[in-house]
């Protein structure tokens, strides 16, 4: 089973260069845009994630651009989480406009707790994938 979630968003003035091309930085913005709507729609927001005592930093992040966003264009970011056995956290990512596609790519992040670095998926993490029918 495939989890994914279809995040609608317009190109705002202040993302924009002079030349109202938005600044490539943003799409990693983006994609965060995805992950939290993601997390709200299938019950693993960060806030979820932090009621549990973890939090979960980007430890890597990669984008493709294809084609150019710009000021005032609408469109889609999709999100799709990609299971791992690892305690980890991985997304691909793929953002349309006017059905082209701009850009493509991947997040991973990782459990942390008071201590640091966690190695084994967390008891929550490991539930959530069994009531999503992923393990």
């Amino acid at each position: 089973m495939s989890l994914i979630t279809r995040t609608k968003l317009s190109v705002r003035f202040h993302e924009c260069d002079p030349l109202q091309i938005v600044w490539h930085g943003n799409y990693l913005k983006y994609f965060e845009e995805g992950r939290e709507d993601f997390g709200k729609k299938y019950g693993i927001s960060y806030l979820d994630v932090k009621e549990k005592g973890f939090s979960t930093p980007v430890v890597k992040s990669v984008c493709e651009h294809k084609l150019p966003l710009k000021y005032g264009d609408e469109f889609e970011v999709v999100s799709k989480f990609i299971n791992s056995k690892a305690a980890k956290i991985i997304f691909e990512y793929e953002i349309f406009c006017r059905d082209q596609l701009i850009c493509k790519g991947e997040t991973v992040q990782v459990f942390t707790d008071e201590k640091g670095l966690v190695l084994m998926n967390p008891t929550f993490f490991s539930s959530w994938k069994e009531k999503m029918g992923i393990e």
